[in-house]
């Protein structure tokens, strides 16, 4: 079978809601009653088909051809099976993902991962602000899961961040880390200012030393052997954090604000 495939006929003009377009929602139905779904926009409801081109019938492996900025809340919710999308992505791309997996291949828009809680989010391109944060009004960021960014992120990657590792190939914007509760947040390139701001637990794992407020606390460099382990984890998602490999690291302690118990790593070159 052919992956299920929603080709947009054309350019958008409001945004919409492609949360009910996932392979948990479209297991065992028709063309037809896959065609009549129903999605919600800016202005009023669409059906499928009146927005997409559909072609194949393998509802485990969607893709979403000449996606656009105006495609919110895709693979939202998913708990199997696997979405493509070619181009970019809007807001809430992978919001509350139980399972499966998410490749984009642009650019998406913000809170990609947001309170997701388990799968593989892959974006290619850049992501916007509040990645693996919580959504508007909630107290919890991501729980679980790992989310591959191979461009760069916006402000407050991970804000309030309860579980899972974010590995971000590029820079990351203000805030990253901020009211972090627990999990890993790796970065090879440049961060922002306020670094790990109210950071209660967790860890960052930098290449680069950002510019850090009073309250994270210098505690030295050291050899730390677990890095390897940690490393090693890495590798099956083929990134450019697969060739990490020095075991020293300046540590920071801290939000000293907030108890202290979050961490930052600086590697050593």
């Amino acid at each position: 079978m052919n992956a299920l495939t929603f080709t947009l006929k054309q350019n958008l003009q409001q945004s919409i809601n492609c949360s009910a377009l996932t392979p948990d929602n479209l297991a065992g139905k028709t063309a037809a009653e896959i065609g009549s779904i129903s999605l919600t926009s800016d202005k009023h409801p669409l059906r499928a088909a009146d927005v997409f081109e559909i072609s194949g019938s393998d509802t485990q492996q969607l893709c979403f051809k000449n996606a656009t900025a105006r495609l919110d809340y895709i693979g939202a919710g998913m708990s199997s099976g696997s979405i493509t999308v070619e181009g970019d992505a809007g807001a809430y791309l992978g919001s509350g993902m139980r399972n499966g997996e998410i490749l984009c291949t642009g650019n998406t828009a913000a809170f990609a991962a947001s309170n997701m809680r388990g799968g593989l989010l892959t974006i290619n391109g850049n992501t916007g602000d509040f990645l693996g944060a919580g959504s508007e009004g909630s107290r919890k960021g991501m729980l679980g899961g790992t989310v591959i960014v191979r461009g760069n992120a916006g402000d407050r990657a991970g804000d309030q961040m309860r579980r899972g590792l974010i590995l971000i190939e590029g820079n990351a914007g203000d805030y990253c880390g901020s009211r972090m509760i627990a999990g890993t947040i790796g970065v090879l390139g440049d961060l922002g200012v306020y670094t790990a701001f109210n950071m209660h637990r967790g860890t960052l794992l930098l290449k680069k030393k950002p510019q850090l407020h009073a309250t994270m606390q210098d505690c030295g460099i050291h050899t730390l052997p677990f890095l390897n382990l940690l490393f090693k984890s890495f590798s099956k998602y083929n990134t450019s954090f697969s060739a990490l490999n020095s075991l020293r690291a300046q540590r920071f302690v801290g939000d000293s604000a907030y108890g202290g118990n979050g961490e930052i790593l600086i590697l050593s070159a």
